[in-house]
C-alpha cells in the first residue's frame, strides 16, 4: 500500500499539502487510514481522513471491483458508498485506490506552547484562538503535567520550553498571507490571553527547528508511556465544553476506586478527542494491575463518557478489543442497521471477521 508520508512528500513536491498527519505517518498506509477514518493532529482544520477523500476503488466481498474514483465533490445519485467504506475497518471490502483532496501549502506556520492553570482555561483559550485565527488554527493539542513529566523522565534530552504547569497546550496557526501576518495575529492572541489571565506563560517557536521540537515533545508522550510500562488506554471523544467536567469527575472517581493510579491525559482538545490513559500506581506491577483492574477501569471511564454525551472511540476504531463494548453502548437500532449492511455486502462473513461486529 501507499505510505502516508509518501503522499505528503508527493504533495509537497507540487507545493501542495496533504494535511493528514499522524505519529505513524512513516509506516501507516492510505488504505488503512481510510479504513479506520484516521484522525491525527490537524482534524480541527482539515477533518478526518473521510474529509480528505473524494473517491475510492474497492474490491468487494464477492470479488467485484467498484470504481468510485471520479473525485466529484457533488454526486447525489444514491447512497454515498464512499463514506460507507471509509471507517468500516475492512469489514465490507478492501480499499485498493483513492482520490485524495489536496490543499494549498500555507505561506507560514506559527507554533507555540502555552501554560494554563485549569482545563476550563484551556477551553477558553481554544475559543479565543478560534475567534481570532479562524480557519488558520490548525492545531490545538492538550497535555497534562503528568504526561509531560513522563517525557522529562524518559527523554531528558528533550528540552521543554516552559516550566511545569497543570496543563500545557500546543497551538499551531497556518497562514496563507505571510509570516509577518501570521506572527502579528499569533502574538496578539497570546498577549491578550496573558493579560486576561487565561494563560500564565507562553513560548513561540522562532524557527522551523524549534517548531519541530515542540511537536516532538507532544508526539513523545505515547513513547514515554511505553517506557513507563503497560497502561489502560482510552481513545475517547466528548463535546469540548464538557471535557473539564468529565476530567474532574472521572479523575476523582478513578483515584477513589483505584488508590494511587496515575492519569495520563493528552490529546486533540480542538476536536474533542482525549487520550485518557490510566497508569498503575508506583511500585505496582503494570501487568498485574491491568489483569486485576482493566475491566473495572474501562467500565468506569466508558460510563462517564456516555454520561457526558461522548464516544468510546474517537479515532482508533473498534477492532476486536472494543467490539463487545460497542454492542453494549451503541443504540440497538444503529447496531442492527450496521449488521444489515454487513449481511448485504458480505453474506459469507469473509471480510476482516471478528472485527467491529
Amino acid at each position: 500500500g501507499c505510505i502516508l508520508q509518501s503522499v505528503q512528500e508527493a504533495a509537497a513536491g507540487e507545493d501542495l499539502l496533504f494535511p493528514l498527519s499522524l505519529a505513524a505517518e512513516g509506516s501507516c498506509t492510505i488504505g488503512g487510514n481510510l479504513a479506520t477514518n484516521a484522525g491525527g493532529t490537524q482534524v480541527l482544520r482539515y477533518g478526518n481522513a473521510r474529509e480528505l477523500c473524494l473517491g475510492l476503488e474497492v474490491v468487494t466481498a464477492t470479488g467485484e471491483i467498484w470504481d468510485g474514483l471520479t473525485g466529484l465533490r457533488k454526486d447525489n445519485t444514491g447512497y454515498d458508498l464512499r463514506d460507507l467504506f471509509i471507517g468500516s475497518e475492512g469489514t465490507l471490502g478492501v480499499i485498493t485506490g483513492a482520490t485524495l483532496k489536496l490543499h494549498p501549502r500555507p505561506a507560514a506556520r506559527m507554533t507555540a506552547f502555552a501554560a494554563l492553570p485549569t482545563l476550563d482555561a484551556a477551553v477558553q483559550l481554544l475559543q479565543a484562538a478560534q475567534a481570532r485565527l479562524g480557519a488558520g488554527l490548525t492545531g490545538f493539542e492538550l497535555m497534562s503535567e503528568f504526561s509531560l513529566a513522563l517525557v522529562r523522565k524518559h527523554f531528558p534530552q528533550l528540552a521543554q520550553p516552559l516550566p511545569p504547569a497543570a496543563w500545557t497546550v500546543l497551538l499551531e496557526q497556518s497562514d496563507n498571507e505571510s509570516e509577518a501576518h501570521a506572527r502579528a495575529l499569533f502574538e496578539a492572541l497570546l498577549e491578550g490571553e496573558l493579560e486576561a489571565g487565561t494563560i500564565s506563560d507562553a513560548a513561540v517557536a522562532e524557527s522551523l527547528e524549534q517548531s519541530r521540537a515542540m511537536w516532538h515533545l507532544r508526539e513523545s508522550i505515547p513513547l514515554a508511556q511505553v517506557e513507563e510500562g503497560l497502561n489502560i488506554k482510552h481513545d475517547i471523544s466528548l463535546p469540548v465544553s464538557r471535557i473539564p467536567a468529565f476530567v474532574a469527575s472521572t479523575d476523582a472517581a478513578l483515584t477513589r476506586s483505584f488508590a494511587g493510579v496515575r492519569l495520563v491525559n493528552f490529546g486533540h482538545l480542538g476536536d474533542g478527542n482525549l487520550h485518557y490513559n490510566v497508569q498503575a500506581p508506583p511500585g505496582v506491577a503494570n501487568t498485574q494491575f491491568l489483569s486485576d483492574n482493566e475491566a473495572a477501569v474501562n467500565a468506569l471511564v466508558y460510563d462517564a463518557v456516555t454520561a457526558h454525551g461522548g464516544s468510546i472511540s474517537a479515532e482508533h476504531g473498534v477492532g476486536a478489543l472494543k467490539r463487545e463494548e460497542l454492542a453494549l453502548r451503541k443504540p440497538a437500532v444503529a447496531m442492527e442497521m450496521m449488521r444489515a449492511i454487513k449481511r448485504a455486502l458480505d453474506p459469507a462473513g469473509l471480510m476482516n471477521p471478528g472485527r467491529m461486529l
